[in-house]
């Protein structure tokens, strides 16, 4: 995995859990379901690419 790629995965998680958690305290479940979205996207892209690591291997 680059280190561009990890910084993504690692800034889509982190943004996530911000909105998961404004909008549990704002109670705002759209803004909640958004930020869990984010953080399943970055989990994502962090597998992909660790897929992608294990095969140049």
């Amino acid at each position: 995995m680059s280190a561009g790629d990890k910084m993504k995965a690692a800034a889509e998680k982190a943004t996530g859990k911000v909105k998961e958690g404004v909008g549990k305290a704002t109670d705002n479940e759209k803004l909640e379901a958004e930020g869990k979205l984010d953080q399943a996207k970055g989990a994502a892209r962090q597998g992909v690419e660790d897929v992608k690591d294990s095969f140049k291997k």
